[in-house]
């Protein structure tokens, strides 16, 4: 308090003046440096005042302090545009994925301007940085013995001759008997389904029966890293600020063992696999969608690697 009113006094001839960073913004030796993403929103919709609320605009007024308080601040941000939502966008307007990611792009970019979000580069995730960027990451954990194959039951059109996607499955619930259950979850009771388990399955572009029949994917070898992860944990729980809830889940998580993750799916849709007998598959938009953040700050400036290479800023 008496520092508050000691500044009051000076009057505001005595601030500090507003730090004006460079153009791009990149770290600033011995300035503190943040960095501010908010999360990708999904480009098959119209944002709503839900979407706004929840990420963008709870980011934009971090940003907006962290600029008054003449920090070198960066915020970026884009959509999320590879997957399965985007294909079944495209067949239900009867465009292309890319039209329809061109389309939603543009939308979501004139609304977040008429709010006035304060973002340095709004971008999106199909971009040649975002190829360049996920296929780096993924030879760097094959090169290092972090993925595994197997082989996967999954649901096959013989008539549209591909594999299916969970969203374009739609069948009979195994729990509750509910006829339109998707691919992966059932709406009326609410369970998660593995598409083969479905009662009298249908292709949703088709309406033919599909076949269950094996393909083989590649999987993230998550327990190869339960050693090393927990004591990072442990100490990153003591000097970090974890949410309870965050840590709750983590704790399960590593409780209950970690399981490897499937990172590739029978899509055309997405970043493509360059590894031999997966070059028709394309990595799942799990693993795809958070190198976006990346690959988004590449856009912004070829220098991106000082924002997120940069432990000592």
């Amino acid at each position: 308090i008496t520092a508050a009113a000691e500044a009051w006094a000076r009057g505001a001839a005595a601030l500090p003046k507003p730090w004006k960073p460079q153009k791009p913004v990149l770290p600033v030796e011995g300035m503190r440096n943040v960095l501010i993403t908010s999360a990708l929103p999904y480009v098959n919709n119209v944002p709503h005042l839900g979407n706004i609320i929840g990420c963008v605009l709870s980011a934009d007024t971090f940003a907006r302090y962290c600029r008054l308080r003449n920090w070198n601040t960066l915020y970026v941000c884009g959509t999320d545009e590879y997957g399965t939502a985007t294909e079944t966008k495209a067949v239900e307007e009867g465009l292309t994925p890319q039209e329809i990611c061109n389309k939603y792009n543009a939308i979501h970019a004139d609304i977040y301007r008429w709010f006035d979000i304060s973002f340095d580069y709004f971008g999106r995730t199909t971009t040649p940085h975002q190829t360049t960027i996920a296929q780096d990451i993924f030879q760097r954990l094959l090169a290092r013995g972090f993925l595994l194959q197997d082989t996967v039951e999954q649901l096959r059109c013989e008539n549209c001759q591909r594999f299916l996607a969970d969203r374009f499955v739609e069948g009979t619930c195994p729990f509750c008997s509910y006829e339109e259950a998707r691919g992966d979850q059932c709406d009326k009771c609410g369970k998660l389904i593995n598409a083969v388990e479905l009662k009298n399955p249908q292709c949703k572009l088709c309406r033919s029966s599909p076949v269950v029949k094996p393909t083989q994917h590649l999987f993230l070898d998550l327990p190869k890293l339960e050693e090393r992860l927990e004591p990072w944990l442990e100490q990153s729980f003591a000097t970090g600020d974890w949410t309870a809830n965050a840590r709750y889940i983590t704790r399960s998580w590593i409780r209950d063992g970690l399981k490897p993750r499937c990172i590739t799916r029978d899509l055309k849709w997405g970043t493509p696999v360059p590894l031999d007998g997966f070059r028709d598959k394309v990595f799942y938009v799990w693993f795809d969608a958070p190198i976006g953040y990346l690959s988004i700050t590449a856009n912004y400036t070829d220098q991106w690697e000082k924002w997120w290479k940069n432990p000592q800023q």
